[in-house]
């Protein structure tokens, strides 16, 4: 998928979408590319998918809220301005070279994005994307999400682990719920975390991002609702 693939489906999916944003995801391939030559972050293989396999991915989230929540969308959609970064605030653990923070940043530019990764070299790239995109409701850490302080609205991540191996990483740290994008068949997973963390019966939402991108590459993906 090139750019211009991407274009039409996004404008298709999310109307109304500023050129701003447009702007910036059609930087994105030429960016991660220079980087990837130095850095790889993204299998060589699979560059030349960026858009439909990282980006589009990534944007599985925003779609999710988009669709659930609403009036949340609308506000963290909205052009940013002088104080409304803070209305929201979301944690992206193990995002690697940016996914699914960075695409989410540029759609959401007035929330507040913390990306943070164990590896170096991955949040190199990473902050320097961001910089080079002037996205300025993006922080990059490299930390493990154990020793992050403070409390954010959502945790968002893309398959760094088994969801019991992950929960504990983000226990207190999100007070509205985790976006987990997931692949394969997860109801076993699900339902052993669920019993090992008591979660609620209706805490846990899977939504397949099939229905939404008619792909094959999304047969079988899905974005897990983990409420808080």
């Amino acid at each position: 998928m090139d750019f211009t693939e991407f274009e039409t489906v996004l404008k298709e999916k999310f109307p109304g979408i500023s050129q701003d944003k447009m702007e910036k995801f059609r930087k994105l391939e030429p960016l991660y590319r220079d980087w990837n030559s130095k850095i790889n972050v993204i299998s060589r293989k699979d560059i030349d998918m960026l858009y439909l396999h990282h980006v589009l991915h990534s944007l599985a989230i925003a779609e999710y809220i988009r669709a659930s929540f609403p009036e949340q969308y609308e506000v963290m959609a909205a052009d940013a301005r002088e104080g409304v970064q803070d209305t929201c605030r979301i944690l992206d653990v193990g995002t690697g070279g940016g996914f699914p923070g960075i695409p989410l940043a540029i759609m959401f530019p007035s929330a507040r994005f913390t990306l943070c990764d164990s590896i170096g070299k991955k949040i190199t790239v990473t902050s320097e994307v961001a910089k080079a995109l002037e996205l300025g409701n993006v922080e990059t850490v490299n930390a493990r999400a154990e020793s992050l302080r403070g409390r954010y609205d959502y945790v968002v991540s893309r398959a760094v682990t088994s969801l019991e191996n992950f929960l504990p990483w983000v226990k207190g740290k999100y007070s509205k719920g985790i976006l987990y994008l997931k692949g394969g068949d997860v109801v076993e997973e699900v339902t052993r975390a669920a019993g090992l963390f008591r979660l609620r019966n209706d805490a846990v939402s899977l939504w397949p991002i099939g229905d939404w991108l008619k792909d094959p590459y999304f047969d079988g993906k899905l974005v897990i609702f983990i409420r808080a």
